[in-house]
């Protein structure tokens, strides 16, 4: 069974601001901050083939049993399949109490996939029109993971002053005028110990030394995106994108004005 978790989606376009939930979701305790320019873009993640017979689940099992699969069957089916379930002391308390015979928990035990440890951060920035610089040169990515917020930044100027190597296109969606859109790809892995439930919010900011986001002005607040996700205890895939757009400033023409983000979430 494949979970798409589209979680939440922002258009890369001016949006009237809502009301943002006080207080933040997310710990006033410690936090692990991370330059994400450092990623390298050739570690950018491949298009994983699906097998046709993706790992079973607990729901999967607890169904098995109820319709009266025996345990030779649903042993053979884990050993093939594996599963993505839940193989701790509380996870498997679960499966005996859904009526999982012993054998089968002995098989999850042993075949489950690896726990979740970390998911891989995709992020694709798009810089649109003819500028050289970003009016908020600081993009920061929050994570809440139990007690602790994961912070992660990029300085767009270091991205745009050469240090790494954009993809240059053109859009051509205006038939009057075309402009050129320069593409800026990292990829790396963002640490989770926490399963279930996480915040996100993606802020632009001129303050280089954010390590909560607490310490955004209320207009990066405002102008910020918030999103939720539900992260599995294991999947064969963990792989979240997140896109953030950026377009010439009407009135600093030599300047890129952020225009918001889009962030998805995909297991396997």
């Amino acid at each position: 069974m494949v979970l798409l978790g589209l979680i939440a989606s922002m258009a890369l376009a001016q949006a009237p601001s809502l009301p943002r939930p006080s207080p933040l979701p997310f710990p006033p305790g410690n936090t692990d901050t991370i330059n994400i320019v450092n990623w390298s873009g050739a570690d950018f993640p491949k298009v994983v083939q699906r097998s046709e017979q993706l790992p079973l689940t607990d729901e999967e099992l607890a169904k098995l049993a109820k319709a009266g699969f025996d345990s030779a069957q649903m042993v053979k089916m884990v050993e093939e399949r594996r599963c993505a379930c839940d193989a701790s002391a509380d996870g498997l308390i679960k499966l005996k109490q859904a009526g999982v015979p012993k054998a089968v928990l002995a098989a999850v035990s042993l075949h489950a996939l690896k726990p979740n440890q970390r998911l891989t951060l995709a992020v694709t920035l798009d810089f649109t029109g003819e500028s050289r610089e970003a009016r908020e040169a600081y993009l920061y990515f929050f994570i809440d993971d139990g007690p602790l917020t994961r912070v992660f930044s990029a300085n767009l100027n270091d991205v745009l002053s050469g240090r790494t190597q954009p993809e240059t296109m053109v859009d051509r969606s205006d038939l009057l005028i075309t402009k050129k859109v320069r593409r800026v790809q990292f990829a790396g892995d963002v640490v989770l110990k926490k399963y279930g439930k996480h915040n996100v919010m993606v802020a632009a900011s001129a303050n280089p030394t954010l390590t909560h986001p607490s310490q955004l002005t209320e207009a990066e607040k405002q102008n910020a995106q918030n999103y939720v996700f539900d992260y599995p205890r294991a999947s064969m895939q963990s792989l979240c994108r997140l896109t953030a757009g950026y377009k010439r400033d009407a009135v600093l023409t030599y300047k890129w004005r952020y225009m918001g983000s889009r962030f998805e979430c995909e297991w396997d």
